[in-house]
């Protein structure tokens, strides 16, 4: 089983949960695909890692070739080759690396070449299988990184998706072919603003989905009559405690010092489980 953990907005405790649930449950992968700016390792603290870096092709043009024609930047819908008269221009930012570009080519004057993106670092934490993406500083680009990360074999294992914050094209190739995505939010006017539209972008995908009350305690009832009437399930609460905030900020989880709250994500993963089956 695959399962995403998201949110509509940064700092309503994705990572928090991520971390707390894979070291509650055994025989799991959890892959931090917030590669902008990863941080499951600040509290897993892994000691042996092994790293790869991450390519994506890119057009290389024979302008001996090239005949300007223009098919090329037809093709790309995303705009990153412009074609005039006799002048080939090519924006790597921009480049989704489809290839497209190189079959309509037909004087074949498009080969590939590689670009590097990034790096995926790997590490066995506590016998949670703990994979990472890290990109490179000036790439516009995460979700090619993302998908790398996401291209994992779990052999039989469970799967923890620990999601970039928001909407963007990040989150939805972090969160794609989930079974189920578990949106974490706090009940703040903020919180619901941003739920309700990680809520759309679940729909549209057609990913179940519940919700995860952190900083339970604070704020309004706003989340939760907004959960009740569009028939949400609310799988966990997590209390606003000055306790778990001091754990956190000591890079721990909160579940290693609560048997209790272990048994908590044990049984609302084993839910979720069931609400997939």
């Amino acid at each position: 089983m695959i399962v995403s953990i998201a949110s509509g907005k940064g700092g309503t405790g994705k990572t928090t949960v991520a971390v707390n649930l894979a070291r509650t449950l055994q025989n799991i992968v959890l892959l931090d695909c917030d590669v902008e700016e990863p941080n499951c390792h600040v509290f897993l603290n892994p000691e042996k890692v092994a790293q790869e870096r991450v390519s994506v092709s890119v057009p290389n043009v024979d302008l001996d070739k090239c005949v300007y024609c223009g098919k090329c930047a037809s093709f790309c819908r995303y705009n990153a080759l412009a074609v005039s008269k006799d002048v080939l221009m090519f924006f790597p930012e921009l480049c989704h690396g489809c290839g497209g570009c190189g079959i309509v080519c037909p004087v074949e004057a498009i080969s590939e070449a590689g670009r590097e993106i990034g790096v995926i670092k790997k590490s066995l934490v506590d016998g949670i299988d703990f994979r990472w993406g890290v990109l490179d500083i000036g790439q516009a680009q995460a979700s090619p990184l993302i998908k790398k990360v996401r291209d994992v074999e779990s052999a039989g294992k469970d799967v923890l998706v620990d999601a970039p914050p928001g909407t963007s094209c990040a989150t939805i190739s972090a969160v794609e072919g989930s079974d189920y995505c578990i949106l974490v939010t706090e009940p703040t006017p903020f919180g619901l603003n941003d739920l309700k539209l990680a809520v759309e972008m679940l729909k549209t995908m057609g990913i179940p989905h519940g919700v995860v009350m952190n900083k339970d305690g604070v704020g309004n009832s706003g989340v939760d009559d907004y959960c009740s009437e569009e028939g949400i399930p609310i799988i966990l609460r997590i209390p606003h405690s000055r306790k778990i905030a001091r754990l956190y900020s000591d890079g721990k989880s909160f579940t290693d010092d609560s048997p209790a709250f272990r048994e908590k994500f044990r049984i609302m993963f084993e839910d979720v489980r069931r609400q997939v089956e």
